[in-house]
């Protein structure tokens, strides 16, 4: 309830009741127990609303205006499509705006309204923040999972028992890494192909020393292969600029050749996941080794002709 007044919209005690879906007795018990901790909460006649009383003001915060700047930006950031998984952020900025000086507040306010996240092409989480607080609360309690999936490589849904270990967002998708009940072996699972999930009242059995850097090793995303391969990949000169601004992979090594071209090196566990971005690159990449990653995007040209041509 105190979250909700302290935003800008107008709230009675219906909206309340209906916003927490709670009945509006409680809401009024809600008001007494704020009011008894100190918080003054009127009713303003005029507005048919509850505000909380313009003069009161909580308890200082010491933020710093660095702190203050950082915290609006996490607000706005994770407003973004794909990152707005819950909305803690926003709430503690919230919370900070109410209890610090005018100046950290405002500070607070512009950092939200002047930082946007645009067209990250993030998978469409919207309808799965429930299931992603549900492994949440089941990493932080420790607590086993259960929910069905829906895996590409299975013909119907699959019930899922596991023992969760890690959620990490990578490339365009929110992940979870978790070992299967009636197996040993720790796997990925796309959060977005669950269509229900529930957390257990069973403690879920994590090893202390799991790393989840060595679990992913030198994949180029989140799938790693059996084999590693040695990459080496020449970009055109009309493209050397805008490869080389990013870092694409840990193990990135770019050398500047005289013709105005890159060539870049990787190390990668599997060539599944770094294909379709050479694909992407078109005319302006080409493979120089592994021989493998050669004849698999000759295929892949070939396959795509034939499909024009038919």
């Amino acid at each position: 309830m105190l979250q909700l007044l302290l935003g800008r919209s107008r709230w009675n005690y219906r909206d309340i009741a209906a916003e927490q879906e709670c009945s509006e007795r409680t809401v009024h018990r809600d008001r007494g127990v704020l009011q008894l901790a100190g918080i003054p909460v009127d009713h303003d006649e005029d507005d048919k609303c509850l505000r909380i009383r313009q003069d009161f003001r909580f308890p200082a915060f010491n933020v710093t205006e660095d702190e203050a700047l950082g915290q609006g930006t996490a607000a706005a950031i994770t407003k973004g499509p794909g990152l707005d998984i819950n909305e803690g952020a926003s709430l503690v900025k919230q919370k900070l705006a109410a209890t610090s000086k005018e100046e950290t507040a405002q500070i607070l306010a512009d950092a939200e309204e002047l930082v946007t996240v645009l067209d990250l092409k993030l998978a469409d989480h919207s309808r799965h923040r429930d299931i992603i607080r549900t492994i949440q609360w089941a990493l932080i309690k420790r607590k086993q999972l259960v929910g069905t999936y829906r895996s590409p490589h299975e013909p119907n849904e699959v019930t899922l028992h596991l023992h969760p270990y890690r959620l990490c967002l990578v490339k365009q998708a929110w992940y979870l890494i978790a070992r299967p009940a009636t197996d040993d072996a720790v796997r990925t699972y796309r959060v977005a192909r669950f269509k229900t999930l529930r957390m257990l009242d069973a403690k879920a059995e994590v090893p202390q020393d799991f790393d989840l850097k060595e679990y992913f090793g030198n994949a180029w995303a989140v799938y790693r292969g059996d084999r590693s391969f040695d990459v080496e990949i020449v970009f055109a000169r009309e493209a050397a600029s805008t490869v080389t601004e990013g870092i694409w992979h840990h193990t990135q090594k770019v050398h500047k050749n005289k013709d105005g071209s890159v060539t870049l090196t990787f190390q990668v566990d599997g060539l599944n996941e770094i294909l379709r971005w050479i694909l992407g690159w078109g005319s302006r990449a080409k493979v120089i080794q592994p021989s493998e990653l050669c004849d698999m995007i000759l295929a892949q040209l070939n396959q795509s002709l034939e499909g024009y041509r038919a």
